[in-house]
């Protein structure tokens, strides 16, 4: 374990510096959410049922999950790079542990992520959305979005490694921002055709979506009117109870996700 830390510790050095040295993936992705909620929020918002700060409100947290959610896609351009740019071959030549260096690129963009969640945070406010829940609530939400990034990325490292070219990779990245948009993250479910809905509410966005909504405004989640989100009758069982199915969701994604990443890495065919 502890050959494990310190290989760790070394990789996750170099991935920063790496994200040092591209500031303008950096800015792109952290800027993109603000974007997005200004215009979803100010283009879109009244064009809903909900116009104004009520859609503000309910988008902002939507947005945080889908924004960490996106870990998916930076573990697999940035896995991409290194696997058919040969850095994992000299990586893997290196006497560390072969955990270490997936470990290293997951908790990096933890950090980064982490750091870019105050950006939103921030602008949410600026445009009406409000946090109503405990310290302890708004702590376990952002720790909650924290845990599903670090999940995606896992999800985002492992797939990162299949493609047989870097192109191959960005294709199958640019595919992952549908996965948004199949959740609750933008919209409520419950005006969608059953069997839209029963996919959307298994997305694990979904559920994400609703533990954040819930654990950032718990006054406010049963209440459409006021930028809430209320659970639709009969909904999937990770959105009828969103922290439980959240870490349901966020633990197998680390359990299948993790160790294969790991045996990929170790592989001599990581690169096929």
């Amino acid at each position: 374990m502890s050959t494990l830390a310190y290989d760790g510790t070394a990789m996750l050095g170099r991935q920063l510096k790496r994200i040092r040295n591209n500031p303008g993936l950096v800015i792109l992705t952290q800027t993109m959410p603000i974007t997005m909620l200004l215009f979803f929020g100010y283009v879109f918002g009244s064009a809903v049922a909900m116009p104004g700060e009520r859609y503000r409100a309910f988008l902002v947290p939507g947005l945080l999950a889908a924004t960490a959610a996106g870990g998916l896609t930076t573990g697999m351009l940035q896995t991409s790079q290194d696997a058919h740019r040969g850095v994992m071959d000299r990586l893997r030549t290196l006497p560390m542990s072969r955990a270490a260096v997936p470990l290293g690129q997951a908790v990096a963009d933890l950090v980064v992520s982490a750091a870019g969640t105050v950006p939103l945070l921030l602008v949410g406010l600026a445009v009406g959305w409000r946090i109503q829940g405990s310290v302890a609530q708004v702590a376990g939400a952002l720790g909650l979005l924290l845990v599903f990034r670090f999940a995606c990325t896992w999800a985002g490292i492992l797939l990162g490694m299949l493609p047989r070219n870097e192109e191959a990779a960005g294709q199958l990245a640019s595919t992952t921002f549908v996965l948004p948009l199949l959740s609750t993250a933008y919209i409520p479910a419950d005006g969608m055709p059953g069997w839209l809905r029963t996919l959307v509410e298994w997305n694990p966005i979904s559920a994400v979506t609703a533990a954040v909504r819930h654990l950032f405004s718990p006054g406010l989640s049963a209440s459409l009117e006021q930028g809430g989100a209320p659970v639709v009758r009969d909904a999937a069982w990770p959105v009828a109870h969103p922290i439980a199915g959240s870490l349901a969701w966020c633990a197998v994604l680390i359990a299948v996700f993790a160790p294969t990443a790991v045996r990929r890495y170790a592989s001599p065919v990581t690169t096929c």
